[in-house]
């Protein structure tokens, strides 16, 4: 699998490769992309570290698992590629965002702009089978993608967390709130958008943030 991840991240998560979990994790996805279809395309597996270097991480948004459908997943959580109609989080999202600021919704629910301003768009789980919801959850992906966040909890400082659902709150439980902003809500989902999502102004105040700490807000 020809596999992309800036240097940066290359180097803070060097510890990481090595770990035994990890060789074991590499195996299995080889092992997958070998023998079934999987999404992301292997060359995205790691887009959401590849366009987002590590000292350039403004805003951390955490997904569960990418889209398990045709043409979907790109490597970035909540994000499609152009083209693809938008699942509905991604509704909800560009729904909040609108009440919020006032932007309309864009014409594509590619967020790779938002991924090159310092928005890391994390999965929990970085690839999935075709059609099989949760199906690489527990092979490693989630040890890896804590090690990640806790990296930059504690070598970052006035990062902007956003925690949408109860299986984001409890990943995101290790950051210190003294240190970084931390936004939690109900998740997008229309199961849930309307129990504490909507209205959640999490757009406007990641942006209110960013600017007290001298940082240029985000174009969402």
């Amino acid at each position: 699998m020809d596999v992309k991840i800036d240097e940066s991240w290359k180097e803070q998560l060097a510890e990481e490769f090595k770990k035994d979990y990890f060789v074991r994790l590499t195996d299995f996805v080889r092992g997958e992309y070998a023998q079934t279809t999987v999404y992301p395309p292997g060359k995205f597996i790691f887009n959401a570290f590849d366009l987002c270097p590590f000292d350039k991480v403004k805003v951390v948004i955490i997904g569960q698992d990418p889209y398990h459908g045709p043409g979907q997943a790109h490597g970035l959580c909540f994000s499609v590629n152009d083209g693809v109609p938008f699942p509905p989080s991604l509704v909800n999202i560009f729904k909040e965002i609108q009440s919020d600021l006032g932007t309309p919704p864009p014409a594509t629910g590619n967020l790779t702009r938002w991924a090159e301003q310092g928005v890391l768009l994390l999965n929990a789980t970085l690839t999935v089978r075709a059609h099989q919801a949760g199906s690489h959850q527990r092979h490693g992906w989630e040890e890896f993608t804590d090690a990640a966040i806790r990296l930059l909890a504690e070598r970052r400082e006035r990062l902007v967390f956003i925690l949408w659902g109860a299986y984001a709150q409890k990943k995101g439980a290790v950051i210190d709130r003294n240190k970084h902003l931390v936004l939690s809500s109900a998740h997008p989902s229309p199961l849930s958008a309307y129990n504490g999502f909507f209205g959640n102004k999490h757009f406007s105040r990641a942006n209110e943030y960013l600017v007290t700490h001298g940082q240029s807000p985000i174009v969402w």
